[in-house]
């Protein structure tokens, strides 16, 4: 799926809180678990469980969310996409 601007736009606006139920049923029902799904977050992310529950009760949007995150310096090796995006 190519990316326009308008999604680029629409997904930054959207709230990670509104998303993330839908991340844990989708590993869920891939076998995985709610801490897996968590240690690829931290991975990504360098956020902690603490942290994610704080960004999903402040209903931070994915803009805010990905700004302020240490991004891995490996996620460039990130095979799988989601809506789009790698």
């Amino acid at each position: 799926m190519k990316t326009t601007h308008k999604h680029d736009e629409r997904i930054a606006k959207m709230t990670f809180a509104s998303v993330y139920p839908h991340y844990l049923t989708k590993v869920e029902k891939k076998g995985r678990t709610k801490e897996e799904l968590h240690q690829v977050i931290e991975w990504l992310t360098n956020y902690d469980g603490d942290m994610l529950k704080n960004l999903i009760k402040e209903k931070v949007t994915f803009e805010q969310f990905f700004q302020d995150a240490t991004l891995n310096k490996n996620a460039h090796l990130i095979t799988g996409v989601i809506c789009g995006y790698r």
